[in-house]
């Protein structure tokens, strides 16, 4: 996979300047990574194996994955299998893994455990976190620019999610009439749950959808292109489920961030502790734009990109 060069530049500096430095690891041994679901969901924890995939093929280290690691007890298990195999640097795809490292850092100091969204604690413990709020708000900007009805909706696992917050917020800018509705699935992988509440949000007329639950949003948004509705596409650039449908994607290049930070650990330059990461820092982006999206509503949404990259100011008003 192509990385992006641009990267190579600005993170670097961005896990340097947000931590602490860690100066205990020199050599990258091997290399694990535990997901709480599987790589075949197309979505979030699929991004994790690519990632992983990608420093094994541009780093050259030798690498490890295990599935299924949803329970203390098999988190703690794989751990220990792990490093009895010499890997020095371990992955938790997800929030679920936080507390979890920051435990185990201290049984294994001369492991780097990190994961994303969680807080965490220890000299060789990282956190890697996507500030979502923006991305969700551009969401919402699209979303009520082109709904038909007024009424635009996020399907979302949990309601902690900061771009279900941005979502709506960015949907109820000064200037538009959008109603916003949020279901919660309160979990991941509950597709029968997130297409009841698609019903629900479709008889109350929501016509353009956010389905922020990388494990039931290719379900949802293959519904919703059976019923002629439109989605914002999440984690993921998803125009190609449907480019008549899907609008535009919210994307969170984690696949990408895998190989920086293991280049980091390389260079005794990984951070511990929490580290936070936005569009500015070329992690998050918009993905392609439906043909049906106009061109002046694109240009609208592309310039408040640019302009939140430049100065962290979002939109204060809805587009015209």
């Amino acid at each position: 996979m192509i990385i992006q060069r641009f990267l190579l530049v600005l993170l670097p500096i961005l896990l340097i300047g947000c931590s602490d430095i860690s100066s205990n690891f020199t050599t990258l041994n091997r290399v694990g990574l535990l997901l709480e679901d599987t790589i075949d969901d197309q979505g979030w924890n699929n991004k994790g194996y690519q990632g992983l995939l990608n420093i094994h093929s541009n780093l050259n280290v030798d690498v490890v994955f295990k599935e299924d690691m949803n329970t203390e007890e098999k988190v703690k298990k794989a751990v220990e299998s792990f490093v009895a195999d010499g890997v020095n640097l371990i992955f938790g795809h997800g929030r679920f893994f936080s507390e979890h490292f920051t435990d185990l850092g201290k049984s294994y100091p001369d492991v780097h455990f990190v994961s994303f969204n969680g807080d965490v604690q220890g000299d060789n413990v990282t956190s890697l976190h996507f500030d979502s709020y923006a991305m969700g708000y551009f969401a919402g900007m699209v979303a009520a620019a082109m709904s038909e009805t007024g009424d635009v909706g996020a399907i979302a696992a949990h309601d902690w999610q900061p771009e279900v917050e941005g979502f709506h917020d960015g949907a109820s800018l000064s200037g538009t009439k959008a109603k916003v509705h949020l279901k919660f699935v309160k979990d991941w992988t509950d597709s029968d749950t997130a297409l009841s509440y698609f019903e629900d949000l479709k008889r109350s007329g929501v016509d353009v959808f956010y389905p922020a639950g990388d494990g039931y949003h290719l379900d949802l948004i293959e519904e919703i292109r059976n019923e002629g509705l439109y989605a914002i596409g999440f984690v993921g650039d998803q125009s190609d489920l449907g480019e008549s449908t899907v609008l535009t994607s919210t994307v969170q290049h984690v696949d990408y961030l895998y190989e920086l930070v293991a280049e980091q650990f390389t260079k005794n330059e990984l951070g511990n502790g929490n580290l936070r990461f936005d569009f500015k820092d070329g992690v998050i982006s918009l993905g392609n734009f439906s043909s049906r999206v106009p061109e002046d509503i694109q240009i609208q949404i592309k310039d408040a990109v640019r302009q939140y990259i430049e100065t962290g100011e979002l939109p204060t008003e809805a587009i015209k």
